[in-house]
């Protein structure tokens, strides 16, 4: 969603100032320090204007750093045991759990998932089809575009959340076709429940969080509650809980965990501690499928050998990275939301200081994009008060002419009032079809549904005022006639 939205933000045609030079990094081949991670990430929050967010680097088998800055929204410090949301970073935790089950010989990545599912009955034939694969590929053929959001959202469990798939169809045939949608990831959540007889969460917390030592992780916010994040309205941040959604027990975006966590899941990840499945199975995760370069729960760059996944809520932001090539591990998490998603932009600076590069400095593109809608709107408001009080002269200058040349010079006046009652629905069609609700649209995409506000509320008052003068106006005009 935050893609569209900057998207949008971008077609002002704008582009961002060249940041300043950073300090020289880290000579290539010596290694990051904490020193110099503490240093970046001290002036990464300062630059970006972030109210918190925690970090963790590894390199091979142990922790370089793991720390917090910032604060939350109970005024208590960010550390690196503060519990954050991880969004869509949770897909590759639900992943690692069913390799667990391939490992055990419980399930096979090919199995058709309807042979597990018996509640999977999907009003397309197709589906029966979908591997076990397909789902953790996003490959199965399911997209936004087929499926009921609005019914899916508020499913109390993963059993009734499968049941109401029930009118969903398929974009594509399975495995001909790659397309991210959380629900293949809450089917495997499902799949997890059903093969390993226990609840998701408890899985998780005995298979993969337990093993690992990730004693403050858990797949559900009732079991690790973090604060409220926060959203940022025109450079302000303000605090706002996140909004309901299937967040409690789901496998596409429900985990809490914390820095020092992470730390422990990047280091197995790489092959190094305690190892949760064979060397296949973690190869497999993290190898592209015959579609597309997405693994499983992992996105996997060619041209710079890193895999990665990000992860976006309506007030948490997250992102992970590893470097299969140097061993090292990043996870960067914030318990903020905005147009411009800084954490990936922070772990990519930290990913390229291990390689001896030279980030750009993080920060600035946020504070720029609501610079600029903060200008278009007080554009957009300023044209309004005045087509406002230039609409006697607008209305006496077109006295006597056709009605249709009138009607057609307030069509433009009028577009932004058509793109406001269009807008959750372009959202959506910029989001590939998933659903947009208007309440989601007040979160982090408030700058730029303000802006739209704004311009729609001044189209509308100075059209208002242009005909009610313009008719004003040849009334007086007929009644002199009959006069």
């Amino acid at each position: 969603m935050k893609t569209a939205l900057i998207g949008l933000a971008l077609a002002t045609g704008l582009s961002p100032t060249t940041p300043p030079a950073t300090p020289p990094p880290t000579p290539p081949g010596a290694g990051l320090t904490p020193a110099a991670v503490d240093a970046y990430l001290t002036r990464a929050l300062d630059e970006t204007g972030l109210p918190g967010l925690s970090a963790v680097v590894t390199r091979g088998d142990r922790v370089v750093h793991a720390a917090g800055y910032g604060h939350d929204s109970d005024g208590e410090p960010v550390t690196a045991d503060t519990p954050m949301r991880v969004a869509s970073v949770s897909k590759s935790f639900t992943a690692m759990a069913v390799m667990t089950l391939v490992d055990k010989g419980a399930v096979a990545l090919d199995d058709p998932v309807a042979e597990h599912l018996p509640e999977l009955r999907l009003a397309d034939p197709r589906a029966t089809r979908i591997t076990v694969r397909h789902l953790l590929n996003q490959t199965s053929g399911l997209s936004d575009t087929t499926t009921d959001g609005d019914a899916l959202k508020d499913a109390a469990s993963l059993r009734e959340y499968v049941g109401r798939l029930g009118t969903a169809t398929l974009r594509a045939d399975p495995g001909t076709r790659w397309e991210y949608c959380n629900a293949n990831y809450n089917l495997a959540a499902r799949l997890v429940e059903v093969v390993g007889g226990r609840s998701f969460g408890d899985y998780l917390r005995e298979r993969v969080f337990g093993p690992l030592g990730m004693r403050s992780s858990a797949v559900s916010d009732r079991e690790v509650r973090p604060a409220d994040g926060y959203n940022s309205v025109f450079g302000l941040w303000r605090s706002r809980p996140e909004l309901p959604a299937f967040l409690n027990g789901g496998g596409s975006g429900g985990v809490v965990t914390t820095a020092a966590d992470m730390g422990r899941w990047l280091i197995t990840q790489m092959g190094n501690g305690r190892r949760l499945v064979r060397p296949e199975s973690l190869a497999a995760m993290h190898a592209p499928s015959e579609v597309h370069e997405y693994g499983m729960g992992w996105g996997v760059d060619d041209e710079t050998g890193r895999l990665a996944h990000s992860g976006n809520l309506f007030t948490y932001t997250a992102v992970q990275i590893i470097v299969p090539a140097t061993g090292y591990g990043f996870a960067v998490m914030t318990n903020s939301a905005a147009l411009h998603d800084d954490t990936f932009d922070i772990a990519t600076g930290l990913a390229e200081l291990s390689e001896g590069g030279t980030p750009e400095p993080p920060g600035g593109d946020r504070q720029l994009f609501e610079l600029v809608l903060g200008a278009l709107t007080a554009a957009a408001a300023g044209l309004g008060v005045l087509g406002v009080l230039r609409s006697r002269r607008w209305a006496s200058r077109r006295a006597g002419r056709p009605r249709w040349r009138a009607w057609a010079r307030l069509v433009p006046v009028l577009l932004p009032v058509a793109v406001l009652a269009a807008y959750p629905g372009l959202i959506s069609f910029l989001m590939n079809g998933r659903t947009v609700t208007w309440e989601q649209l007040t979160y982090f995409a408030v700058p730029l549904t303000i802006t739209v506000t704004v311009a729609a509320a001044a189209g509308a008052l100075t059209a208002g005022f242009r005909l009610a003068r313009l008719r004003r106006g040849r009334g007086a005009h007929h009644a002199g006639d009959l006069r």
